[in-house]
């Protein structure tokens, strides 16, 4: 919850366990990664050549759940499985 400080109240902290809760599984995001760091996030990924630019489709909470060369084939992927993605700065 945010409370408006001009009031004299200030915004209240909210934990990692609770941000990554948000969206019960309706909420994932899309991330750049290099090909270099496939194998972290997908370790039973085939051998990616290096020097590529790939994307990322994450449950809110991070959990990594595709892998494509395209945002746009991780966004219709998203909405495939019915999930809204947001902008994660």
């Amino acid at each position: 919850m945010i409370a408006n400080s001009a009031h004299g109240t200030t915004p209240e902290a909210m934990t990692p366990e609770a941000l990554a809760g948000l969206g019960g599984g309706e909420i994932a995001y899309v991330r750049t990664i290099r090909s270099e760091d496939v194998k972290a996030l997908f370790p039973q990924a085939p051998q990616i050549a290096p020097g590529m630019t790939l994307f990322t489709l994450h449950a809110a909470d991070g959990t990594p759940i595709m892998l494509t060369d395209s945002r746009e084939a991780a966004l219709a992927n998203a909405m495939e499985h019915e999930l809204v993605t947001v902008s994660v700065h």
